[in-house]
């Protein structure tokens, strides 16, 4: 039988074994004779026609080859060094500080579409603890974010993160409870965390995509097909964590009415409470606020939004309450602090009353003033700024607790 072989050789001409000859191979310095039982002709490019004669030639493939050779490592180049410079200045300015790595400021002006990350800088808030943000997208040893940098040390989730800060420097926001009230913080952190999470990132991410993918910040000319591979990819995962959670295996709307259990559930701890544990912050209160923050202000028209700002008032006075205090810079519209339903006559009164969160007066303490406790005479209505049991809903004390953030340093 007879068969036959060729390749390219590198310009002039095409080797073609085929019976009855041996060829030296030369390989890693071997004299052994390879025996090809055949023979070998060699015939010119130009007689295999134009296929052969390109393979052959510096044609175009070569030249774009490397071209796009070049440029990948140019641009590859370019990479290690902003991300040595990166790291550089990492190294320089972590030196007694804490620098936070997390996601990119959202749009919309709300410091992060992730809880967590809003969870933790919101406790880096509360604790009084400087420290730097780094937007850069890099994800801790573990994959996950946020995460912190402190002398060289890197610590991720948020809970070893805090216990970290506590044990290093000192602070706590827990030291005036009791253990009971520790046990019942705990729960409530972890029923947030585990359970309503789930719930409120199905709304954010696979129910209002849509909306949440204008809310991201990309900048370039392919801004918005990035923002959609982004939000889409985002959506998946979610989606797919959520089925290995359990929780995504349930119809939406039996997801929505565990959302609203839990909802409900917080609405009660706090009852007319200024803070979930009493009069003074706790660890509970970041974690609460910040997987709440979604359904105040990343949401719109969404059943979380209608809940908090609707029945679930106390809620939505506890969130604004923190972020008043501790994001004067996060800026919030009154409008947008009521719920209305676009699907009413634009000339029907809204659901909520003007609560005057935004007042000209210096000082809440004297707005607070003005207003009366409830007798118990039952022709008279509650006041618009009051909670159906006559509680204040204004942060009358937001301004006179200075003295707790030094108590955190003792």
């Amino acid at each position: 039988m007879c068969w036959r072989v060729g390749f390219a050789w590198t310009r002039s001409c095409v080797v073609d074994l085929g019976q009855n000859q041996s060829l030296s191979s030369g390989l890693l310095g071997s004299d052994e004779t390879l025996s090809f039982y055949g023979y070998i002709i060699a015939y010119p490019l130009q007689d295999y026609g134009g296929i052969m004669s390109a393979l052959g030639s510096d044609s175009w493939w070569r030249k774009t080859l490397y071209l796009t050779g070049g440029a990948l490592l140019a641009a590859a180049a370019y990479l290690l060094h902003e991300l040595l410079a990166i790291r550089k200045e990492e190294e320089l300015d972590s030196k007694d500080a804490i620098i936070l790595h997390q996601f990119s400021r959202p749009k919309t002006g709300v410091p992060s579409l992730s809880p967590f990350c809003l969870k933790m800088e919101t406790y880096l808030r509360m604790v009084d603890l400087p420290y730097k943000n780094y937007f850069d997208g890099k994800l801790s040893p573990q994959g996950k974010m946020p995460w912190i940098e402190y002398n060289q040390e890197q610590v991720c989730g948020s809970e070893f993160t805090i216990d970290f800060l506590e044990e290093r420097l000192g602070v706590s926001l827990n030291k005036s409870l009791t253990p009971q009230e520790k046990a019942v913080s705990r729960a409530i952190t972890k029923m947030v965390e585990e359970h309503f999470y789930w719930t409120i990132a199905y709304c954010q991410w696979i129910d209002n995509l849509e909306e949440t993918q204008k809310m991201l910040s990309v900048s370039g000319p392919l801004s918005e097909l990035l923002k959609w591979i982004l939000s889409h990819l985002t959506g998946g995962i979610v989606q797919r964590e959520m089925y290995g959670h359990g929780i995504g295996r349930f119809s939406k709307e039996e997801v929505y009415a565990l959302m609203e259990k839990d909802m409900r559930t917080l609405a009660t701890i706090l009852g007319d409470k200024k803070y979930l544990m009493g009069s003074k912050l706790s660890t509970v209160d970041a974690a609460v606020f910040s997987h709440l923050a979604p359904a105040m202000w990343t949401l719109p028209g969404t059943r979380p939004e209608q809940l908090i700002k609707g029945e679930l008032i106390n809620l939505a006075m506890y969130c604004e309450r923190i972020r008043r205090r501790f994001w004067p810079e996060w800026f919030v519209d009154l409008e947008d602090f009521c719920y209305s339903d676009s699907t009413e006559d634009n000339y029907s009164p809204s659901k909520l009353p003007d609560l005057g969160l935004y007042s000209g007066t210096d000082s809440f303490q004297d707005c607070t003033n003005t207003h009366t406790p409830h007798t118990n005479t039952p022709q008279v209505p509650p006041s618009p700024d009051s909670d159906p049991t006559g509680h204040s809903l204004y942060d009358s004390d937001m301004d006179t607790e200075c003295s707790e953030m030094d108590q955190l340093k003792c």
